[in-house]
């Protein structure tokens, strides 16, 4: 089944399962995505189009990569480096390290009017004690985040260091992990998220294709779910554990810049890529 034919519930519903949109991140908003007391968090025109504009212009002469075919597909092409690409045995790869001083070279690169994480980072932890850090591995500090773009969309997954990591991926334990994505450019029609309200259970892996970093649709058959569309310079916060996945998108290209936020117990806000 592709994310195309994607199955949704239309059955009881939770009332806590819902999108909550606003003008802004708050850290009620963030304790509330935590706790489970909504599914997401959309915030309209977090950054201005002129700005997305500019950025999808300095992003049009760069030289995208094509995630790993044998674990993504449908295709999903990518800027910058994300660590769940340099999983080994669930750790970190050594070779990530060069990778990501080729990735930040590149972005160095490029004619920005900004820079974009920088500034979603402070977007996100606007209402936070203390500002928003970029997690830490062994002393070395992550990529900041990735732009993606994924034409036949994402297929049903979860993003989860806890479970995908053997080892503490950041140095400060996580409490929770979010992800957060800042939508550049939207197509016509598709490229809508999926947010199930389910998490990963030991029988989910019949439904996974050997190698795949995804489910089939069977997999969150019959479950509750919901589906956001944003537009240009939307901001989107969720519960990553929770099962998602982006549609086709057609007319048009879906451009998103993307990274993860853990929940520390020190109390920080830690983005990664």
């Amino acid at each position: 089944m592709t994310s195309d034919s994607l199955i949704t519930s239309t059955q009881v519903r939770d009332p806590f399962f819902r999108v909550v949109t606003a003008t802004g991140f708050t850290r009620h908003h963030i304790a509330d995505l935590v706790a489970g007391r909504c599914a997401a968090v959309q915030v309209p025109g977090l950054f201005a189009e002129a700005v997305c504009g500019d950025l999808v212009h300095a992003l049009s002469g760069a030289d995208f990569d094509q995630y790993g075919a044998e674990r993504v597909q449908p295709a999903v092409m990518r800027f910058g480096v994300g660590v769940s690409d340099y999983r080994s045995d669930g750790r970190v790869d050594a070779e990530y390290w060069p990778a990501l001083d080729r990735a930040r070279a590149a972005w160095d690169g490029l004619s920005l009017p900004m820079d974009p994480w920088e500034e979603a980072r402070r977007s996100v932890g606007a209402d936070w004690p203390g500002r928003v850090g970029v997690g830490r591995h062994e002393g070395r500090e992550m990529g900041a985040g990735v732009a993606r773009e994924a034409p036949q969309g994402f297929l049903v997954h979860y993003d989860d260091s806890a479970r995908e990591f053997t080892d503490q991926l950041l140095e400060a334990p996580l409490l929770a992990q979010l992800a957060f994505n800042l939508y550049l450019a939207v197509p016509e029609s598709g490229g809508e998220t999926v947010i199930w309200r389910h998490r990963w259970h030991p029988r989910d892996e019949e439904f996974r294709p050997q190698g795949s970093y995804g489910f089939t649709g069977d997999c969150v058959r019959d479950v509750e779910s919901i589906e956001v569309r944003a537009a240009v310079g939307d901001g989107l916060l969720f519960d990553s554990r929770n099962y998602h996945a982006v549609k086709p998108s057609r007319g048009g290209r879906r451009i998103a810049l993307g990274f993860s936020v853990g929940v520390a117990v020190t109390g920080e806000l830690l983005a990664w890529g």
